[in-house]
């Protein structure tokens, strides 16, 4: 018979998060074998649980969640995260600018199909969080990278930004706090970003999932609170801030500059409409999490449950010959880099297999972030202080025999 092929606009994307090295470690667990997992941050499957206010009002609004709502979600969600813009000083935020849907992440895919055709282009940043850049290709658009300095703090090359714009450029993608290098940018450069947006009549595409995850007494200046003469497209939810990953509950706000973009903003309300809705008992939790106390405050303050486990991967990471890191100010993720000279890695993928089959450890190679060198990975930090000293005791193992078998 003829084969059943995939579509061919899946030739170009890519989600290593959950790919091959997942699958691999998938069939171990199935053979028996215990797999440390700093792949995801699956925020629950270590521990960490929701408000159980969040919870409590999820379970006694159930009865009345079987409908349909609006398609772009329930009033008082909707006019909570209103209230929530206000106090990240975006301006003219109202009711019928928030959209609310299954997680942050099919919002954002929902936004770049509104928006592109064959041969749009949209500035993402490297390393980025994969979502961004497989639903720039998915939509029909062309991906293009511009570069974090990790010399800076993983700061984005505003001279690579302007570089790469071209007259097919029709967004950027900002991701602050940002996965995976856990950088967060100083109002300066943030402000720099939207000027060259208002010059060249870019969308701002501000992923801000991890804006209360920050570290250090660091504060989070929102994008689009720095201008009202550029179009912003903001993201947010609960799975990070609220550990609330399964519940899927995010939104997205439209702000700014809206009087040209009537027609972009059509198309978003088409897409929502075609979904019919996102799930309701999500959309339940929101009002209760954005008004209620901010438990994140306790994981994420000196000697906070976070903070504690950030500092220790750090330290242990650092310790290892070879390996640099630059510590994080928010989210939940640390990307090392491997000295080239001491891990000669020609593919990382292949690196990631090999330290999965030997120390049982399932990280996700440093290209799966869209990073051009073979010489990173991402791990998460996410597992309690023993657990993670033991993955990453494992990892230096690991390092040792790589050394060893690769620079006699």
């Amino acid at each position: 018979m003829k084969p059943i092929t995939k579509s061919g606009k899946l030739d170009s994307v890519c989600y290593d998060i959950r790919g091959p090295v997942l699958d691999k470690a998938r069939e171990m667990e199935d053979e028996g074998h215990k797999i440390i997992k700093l792949n995801i941050g699956n925020i629950a499957a270590f521990g960490l649980e929701p408000p159980d206010e969040i919870v409590q009002d999820m379970i006694r609004n159930l009865p009345h969640a079987a409908g349909y709502t609006d398609s772009k979600g329930l009033f008082a969600p909707r006019k909570s995260v209103v209230h929530y813009s206000q106090e990240k000083h975006i301006a003219g935020v109202t009711i019928d600018d928030v959209y609310l849907g299954n997680g942050a992440s099919e919002l954002i895919t929902m936004s770049l199909n509104a928006l592109l055709d064959n041969g749009d282009e949209i500035l993402v940043p490297a390393p980025d969080y994969p979502l961004w850049t497989a639903s720039v290709s998915l939509s029909g658009g062309r991906p293009v990278h511009y570069v974090c300095d990790e010399q800076s703090g993983w700061l984005p090359d505003l001279d690579d930004i302007r570089r790469k714009i071209t007259p097919n450029t029709r967004g950027i993608v900002v991701i602050n706090p940002n996965n995976p290098t856990g950088a967060l940018y100083p109002d300066e450069l943030l402000t720099e970003i939207v000027e060259i947006a208002r010059q060249h009549q870019l969308i701002v595409f501000a992923d801000e999932i991890y804006d209360k995850t920050l570290y250090d007494g660091h504060t989070h200046t929102s994008i689009a609170s720095l201008a009202d003469d550029v179009l912003f497209i903001s993201f947010n939810g609960l799975s990070k801030n609220y550990r609330s990953c399964g519940y899927r509950a995010g939104w997205m706000i439209v702000s700014g500059d809206k009087r040209h973009a009537k027609d972009y903003i059509e198309g978003l309300n088409m897409l929502s409409s075609m979904r019919l809705c996102s799930n309701t008992p999500g959309q339940l939790a929101i009002q209760t999490a954005l008004g209620g106390y901010q438990s994140i405050k306790d994981l994420v303050a000196p000697g906070g449950r976070l903070c504690r486990q950030r500092d220790l991967a750090y330290q242990l990471l650092t310790q290892i010959p070879g390996v640099s890191v630059v510590k994080p100010k928010g989210a939940l993720y640390m990307f090392p880099k491997l000295d080239a000279k001491m891990y000669p890695i020609a593919d990382d993928q292949q690196f990631a297999y090999e330290l999965l089959a030997e120390e049982k450890v399932l990280i996700v190679q440093g290209t799966g972030f869209n990073w051009i060198n073979p010489d990173h990975f991402r791990l998460v930090f996410l597992p309690n202080s023993d657990d993670l000293a033991d993955a990453i005791g494992r990892i230096e193992r690991f390092l040792s025999h790589y050394r060893k078998r690769h620079t006699l």
